[in-house]
């Protein structure tokens, strides 16, 4: 069963930024789906197994951002 999770982040102003953060995000093991979106500031990530959110968060942090769960 897939579950899917959703993020507040912050300092994304572009499409870079949204890539660098697709882009750490879809190392994490069982992610299947990466919504991000600077106009919004907000992370939707999907995956088939439970989600850690320490993993996800931390991800977005090596991208240079900074993510809360919402």
């Amino acid at each position: 069963m897939a579950t899917t999770s959703e993020y507040q982040v912050t300092g994304m102003t572009c499409g870079h930024c949204e890539g660098a953060i697709r882009a750490e995000v879809s190392e994490i093991d069982g992610v299947t789906g990466i919504e991000v979106s600077a106009q919004t500031g907000r992370l939707k990530v999907t995956s088939e197994q439970h989600l850690d959110d320490a993993a996800v968060i931390a991800a977005v942090d090596e991208a240079g951002y900074a993510a809360v769960r919402s």
